[in-house]
């Protein structure tokens, strides 16, 4: 028979075991969703510290994102053109990024398409909590 303390030291195991789990399972979908792992063709990491990371996006016309996601994040057109964003709800939005522009974004999980006839480039600064 197993006696109260020991019921007790169980029960918090199972909890501890279950929110490692968790965890690890947020780390492998974030992993999933990094723009970096699922985009590495068309992102690059130029910068990472302990406040951002800077990403520079390069998309020829008709390249195609896979799904991704960014925390709260700020962006730089270096060279601009049209783009077609595809949120993970449905929603699809045009949009065309002028060369200079700086935009301010909340956090979000997209993929993007270039549907235009020129190369565009951004840097990316997300930043972190």
């Amino acid at each position: 028979m197993i006696s109260e303390r020991g019921k007790m030291q169980r029960i918090y195991l199972e909890l501890v075991l279950l929110a490692i789990g968790f965890v690890r399972s947020d780390v492998a979908v974030t992993r999933a969703q990094d723009p970096l792992v699922v985009n590495s063709k068309t992102i690059a990491l130029k910068l990472e510290n302990s406040r951002v990371r800077v990403l520079e996006a390069t998309l020829k016309p008709g390249d195609k994102e896979k799904t991704h996601s960014h925390p709260a994040y700020v962006i730089y057109v270096i060279a601009g053109g049209k783009v077609r964003t595809h949120g993970t709800d449905g929603s699809v939005a045009d949009a065309e990024f002028k060369t200079g522009d700086v935009i301010y974004r909340e956090p979000v999980t997209h993929w993007a398409e270039n549907v235009g006839n020129t190369t565009i480039r951004l840097e990316l600064v997300e930043l972190k909590q």
